[in-house]
C-alpha cells in the first residue's frame, strides 16, 4: 500500500501548529512511496481544522462526533486505525508531543503495525532516523510490515507550507464510539501569554540551582525581555519550584529554539537530550564542572543571583537605546 496518513491535533480555529512538521515528514515519507498525504482530524466541531488541514494535504478524513470531545487514545485510535484502512494508506505519522505519544503506539497495536518513535529524519520508504541513548547516539530503524506506523520530533522537521488547491474534505462515521470506561474528569489548562514551550524560538530555563520557586519571577522577567518561553529541569520540577508542564528533557519537553539558556542546570544527561538541538545555547553555573559546560556554545561560572539581574539590567539598557 502507498500513501501517507497524518493525525493533526486540533484547536478551535484549525490544526495546532505542532502538526505542520507531521506534514513536512508525511510529504517526505509519500514522496518516497510514490503516495499521497491524507490528513486525519478527530474530535466535537472540528470543521474548521478540517478545512485548516485540508491546505496542506491532498484529502482529509474528518471524524465529528459530541462523544469526540475528550482526546481519548480508548476513543481516538481505533479511528486512526480506520482512517489509515479507508485511505489504503501504508504508513500513519503523528507528532511526538504527549498527545502522539499516547495515540500513535495505540493504532499500531490495532493495525499490527511496526512504529518508529521520536524521528528525525526519513530516509527511505519505511526507514528511519531516531536518537538513542538518551540523544547521545543516532540510529537508523526501517520497519516491515503492509503498514507502518511513526511519530515525528517536530523540531527536526520545518513546518509544511500550504498547498496552492486545498485539499478534499470527507466527513467519515465513527460508528461506535466505546471509551471503555475511560473518561475525562477535568482539565486544567495553565494560560500563558507566552509562547508556546515547543515552539519558542528563546528558552530560559532554570534548576534546582535557582533554590525556590519564588526565585523563579527574575527568570520571567528575562524571558519576557527576550519574548521567549520559560522552562524548568525535571529536578526543578520534581522539587515543586515550578509546575512539570515546564519540564524541559527526555521525559518531558524536546525543545530547540534559537537561543537557549540554561541557569542554575548542572546537565543531566535527560536534559540534554532534550535540548541540546538548540542553535546557541548559554550556561550560567556557579560549578565550573557542570557537564551543561560541555554542549554550551557560551558558559558564564558564576551565580544566577549576580548574572541575571545584571543581564536583565543590559538588556533594557539596549532596549531603550542606552
Amino acid at each position: 500500500m502507498a500513501g501517507v496518513v497524518v493525525f493533526c491535533e486540533t484547536t478551535e480555529k484549525g490544526i495546532r501548529s505542532a502538526s505542520l512538521p507531521a506534514l513536512t515528514a508525511g510529504a517526505a515519507l509519500a514522496k518516497q512511496q510514490n503516495g499521497t498525504v491524507t490528513a486525519v482530524v478527530i474530535g466535537a466541531g472540528v470543521a474548521a481544522a478540517a478545512q485548516d488541514a485540508a491546505r496542506y494535504a491532498a484529502k482529509v478524513i474528518a471524524y465529528d462526533d459530541p462523544k469526540l470531545a475528550a482526546p481519548l487514545a480508548e476513543t481516538h485510535a481505533p479511528l486512526l486505525a480506520d482512517a489509515v484502512k479507508r485511505a489504503g494508506a501504508g504508513a500513519l505519522l503523528g507528532t511526538a508531543t504527549s498527545t502522539g505519544k499516547d495515540f500513535l503506539p495505540r493504532a499500531a497495536a490495532l493495525l499490527g503495525a511496526g512504529m518508529a518513535s521520536d524521528v528525525t529524519a526519513v530516509l527511505g520508504p519505511n526507514r528511519f532516523r531516531r536518537p538513542a541513548y538518551a540523544g547521545n547516539a543516532l540510529e537508523e530503524v526501517e520497519l516491515s510490515g503492509a503498514v507502518i506506523v511513526a511519530s515525528v520530533r517536530q523540531t527536526e522537521f520545518t513546518p509544511a507550507a500550504a498547498s496552492a488547491s486545498a485539499g478534499a474534505v470527507e466527513n467519515a462515521s465513527p460508528g461506535t464510539i466505546d471509551a471503555l470506561g475511560a473518561e475525562v474528569v477535568g482539565l486544567h489548562a495553565t494560560k500563558s501569554a507566552r509562547p508556546d514551550l515547543g515552539e519558542a524560538k528563546v528558552v530560559v530555563s532554570g534548576g534546582r540551582g535557582m533554590k525556590a520557586g519564588e526565585n523563579f519571577k527574575v527568570l520571567e522577567q528575562l524571558t519576557d525581555l527576550l519574548g521567549g518561553a520559560l522552562g524548568a529541569s525535571r529536578a526543578a520540577c520534581d522539587a515543586g519550584m515550578v509546575p512539570n508542564d515546564l519540564q524541559v528533557g527526555q521525559t518531558g519537553k524536546v525543545v530547540a529554539p534559537q537561543l537557549y539558556i540554561a541557569v542554575a542546570i548542572s546537565g543531566a544527561i535527560q536534559h540534554l537530550a532534550g535540548m541540546k538541538g538548540s542553535k546557541v545555547i548559554v550556561a550560567i553555573n556557579k560549578d565550573p564542572e557542570a557537564p551543561i559546560f560541555q554542549v554550551a556554545d557560551y558558559g558564564l561560572v558564576t551565580t544566577w543571583e549576580a548574572a541575571i539581574p545584571a543581564l536583565i539590567s543590559e538588556i533594557k539598557k539596549l532596549k531603550a537605546g542606552g
